[in-house]
């Protein structure tokens, strides 16, 4: 059983910069989860810089504890896990990177080890799914985010950037829109919500959010993906740049980091067989917040995992006492 390593008598502030300080561990054995960096912002069109987004998140993650209260329930009673330090990538080449980091994600899905990946920009997410649909066929996404990123092609024409890669996997048959839910976006043009809905997904925009309220806009949620193999992506734009300031393309009229918590606890007991945060961009916060904040959503993330492990596991145990 792996787990963070660190004890009453050892200051938070030291040891190696893993992720709440698990054990540093290149391993498929014996592990539910696998902690990775994803360290690649090539896919950018606006600020560079959230290639060093994962070093900040392991920074700021030494003080989360394992408890989560709202869940009631400590993640590592039922998850055993490592960080595996930092995916291999090729800076300035995102097709290449795009096909060396779906290699190494395959074998975590096929030995069933579900990676929690800290980015780097979101157009990292496409190999991910595609490593995802290895094992699971077409999976559903859900997708809390400022943007759509549905675009045909960015500038130039270039059809592979962070405003591209939601088209590219329903394109690829790697995602079904049918099954699948954004939620979020506040910076599009009606042109582009048309064409976002075209595509199949199911889209929450900010707006409609605030009219319909959170209770509601979980029912969605689980009403859409039901009990389907579903992979998480979570864009720290999602929250209010008062909340995440370090991000490349920061939109006004967000969510608060509590509504962000709620969101996730309420989703507790889908069937998720991956994850990632994106888009953190720690040059252009010197607080650390928008860190702060997406090392928190990963602590929810390893939550979920836990839920679910405990929902079967008693489920199991009923059904041997029938």
């Amino acid at each position: 059983m792996y787990k963070p390593e660190i004890t009453r008598n050892m200051p938070i502030f030291t040891g190696i910069r893993t992720f709440m300080h698990l054990p540093y561990l290149k391993t498929m054995d014996g592990i539910d989860f696998v902690i990775v960096g994803h360290p690649f912002d090539t896919g950018v069109t606006y600020a560079s810089g959230t290639r060093f987004g994962p070093e900040a998140i392991r920074s700021r993650s030494a003080r989360i504890h394992s408890y989560n209260p709202a869940l009631d329930l400590d993640v590592f009673d039922y998850l055993s896990g490592v960080d595996s330090g930092d995916l291999r990538t090729v800076p300035g080449f995102i097709e290449e990177s795009y096909q060396i980091v779906e290699e190494q994600l395959i074998p975590y899905f096929q030995n069933g080890i579900v990676p929690i990946i800290l980015g780097g920009d979101h157009s990292i997410t496409l190999p991910h799914l595609r490593a995802a649909a290895k094992k699971f066929g077409k999976i559903q996404l859900l997708h809390f985010d400022a943007h759509s990123d549905t675009w045909d092609t960015s500038f130039g024409g270039k059809k592979y950037t962070h405003a591209t890669m939601f088209r590219r996997a329903v394109e690829e048959k790697i995602v079904d829109p049918k099954k699948s839910i954004q939620i979020g976006m506040r910076q599009y043009s009606k042109k582009d919500l048309i064409e976002q809905r075209d595509l199949g997904y199911e889209v929450i925009t900010a707006l409609e959010f605030r009219e319909m309220g959170i209770k509601e806009v979980i029912r969605k949620i689980k009403s859409r993906i039901g009990n389907n193999p579903t992979f998480l992506t979570f864009d720290i734009d999602f929250l209010d740049p008062a909340f995440a300031p370090g991000t490349g393309t920061p939109e006004v009229g967000g969510f608060t980091m509590c509504e962000a918590l709620m969101l996730l606890r309420g989703i507790a007991g889908c069937n998720f067989i991956g994850f990632d945060i994106v888009e953190v961009l720690p040059d252009r916060d010197p607080t650390g917040v928008t860190a702060l904040n997406a090392a928190h959503i990963a602590f929810e993330f390893l939550s979920l995992l836990a839920f679910l492990k405990k929902t079967k596991h008693s489920s199991s145990l009923k059904k041997e006492m029938v």
